[in-house]
């Protein structure tokens, strides 16, 4: 057994990994609700005619559109970004975990990890047919 393996155990990497899920639902959710409130402020509080469908958010709707959208502090930006990070919230968490399992060199659940991981980076960008 290494020294990183006698200071690190299966239940410290599972509180770590509990806490890295809680933190990053807090801190998306966090965002949407700055992002609304800012929103409603360059709006004036009016809210979109919902019967009328249009797609108002479709100019944020790429990686690189939301963060030009940031940068100017746009409330629909903003929303989209927490939303992106409680997305990526799960993803981190795997990351983390295939780590984790590299410390331990349980290299079958590492393979397991990036089969995983490889499935949602791909399905994330559109699947394989265009």
């Amino acid at each position: 057994m290494s020294a990183v393996n006698k200071n690190i155990n299966d239940k410290d990497i599972q509180v770590i990994l509990g806490t890295l899920l809680r933190a990053g639902v807090i801190i998306s959710m966090t965002i949407v609700l700055i992002g609304g409130i800012i929103f409603l402020i360059h709006n004036k509080g009016v809210i979109t005619d919902y019967k009328v469908f249009k797609p108002e958010l479709a100019k944020f709707s790429s990686i690189a559109a939301i963060f030009k959208g940031l940068l100017t502090f746009h409330g629909d930006a903003i929303v989209q970004f927490g939303i992106l990070m409680l997305i990526f919230t799960p993803v981190a968490r795997i990351i983390f975990a295939i780590f984790s399992f590299l410390i331990e060199r349980d290299y079958l659940y590492v393979l397991i990890g990036l089969i995983i991981l490889a499935i949602i980076t791909i399905s994330l960008n559109g699947g394989l047919a265009h």
